[in-house]
């Protein structure tokens, strides 16, 4: 594949952003059809999705956090390890694991090895995934109950890891950013992924919080400008 110079790319980005009213606030299925059309990248790119939630994410009780299954699928080929005792590695396996097992994974990552996107284990190996708590937190990467990762159900934590289950968080600036498809994928396929998460991000909303919620919510395309949402039948 030939590589796309920074020059091509700020005049491909100048052209693609006339066609874009920045004053408009676009219908859902106006706006998945308009970015696909102004797609101009070689590869396969992704959908992403900003809400700028009305949170201070500094107080603990307006932390925004949720796991959703996109019905679409993300479109990525996500890797998965389990950490469990040995009479379990064969189900995780079974499951669709890319590998399974204890301490050989645990010491993958002390070593600086994180090889997968999503590490799933049982409520009885905490202690021992406690070791690397500190290497797998910063990273996102900590298996944790709330998000299905921490679970006795290994094979369904492992299913909804490879079909399109996409864990979101509000970061420090209240907003939430998340890759929810391939513009390669049909308008609608990418329009259920896009109100799945408003659904699940509008369910998350802690009980605290006063005013407005959801403010504004932007999707792009990898390298590509951005449309503002229409907040109008999204449920919100």
């Amino acid at each position: 594949m030939k590589q796309i110079t920074n020059k091509k790319i700020s005049k491909n980005f100048a052209k693609i952003k006339e066609k874009i009213d920045l004053n408009h606030s676009y219908d859902l299925n106006a706006a998945v059809s308009l970015l696909k059309e102004l797609n101009f990248v070689k590869f396969d790119s992704t959908l992403d999705i900003a809400i700028n939630l009305g949170v201070d994410p500094k107080h603990s009780d307006q932390m925004v956090r949720g796991v959703v299954k996109l019905p679409s699928g993300t479109g990525k080929t996500i890797k998965v390890a389990v950490i469990c005792k040995d009479d379990k590695v064969a189900l995780a396996e079974e499951s669709g694991a890319d590998m399974a097992g204890s301490s050989n994974i645990i010491d993958d990552i002390k070593a600086g090895k994180i090889n997968f996107d999503i590490y799933i284990t049982t409520p009885d190996m905490m202690g021992v995934v406690g070791q690397v708590a500190r290497i797998l937190g910063p990273k996102g990467l900590m298996p944790n109950p709330k998000l299905g990762t921490v679970t006795t159900n290994i094979a369904t934590a492992v299913k909804d890891a490879k079909e399109g289950q996409v864990e979101f968080r509000v970061e420090k600036a209240g907003i939430i950013h998340a890759g929810i498809g391939k513009m390669s994928f049909a308008v609608d396929k990418l329009v259920d992924n896009v109100k799945a998460i408003i659904e699940s991000v509008n369910k998350a909303k802690p009980t605290g919080i006063k005013g407005t919620y959801v403010k504004k919510i932007h999707l792009s395309s990898t390298m590509g400008p951005s449309v503002r949402l229409s907040l109008n039948g999204l449920g919100l």
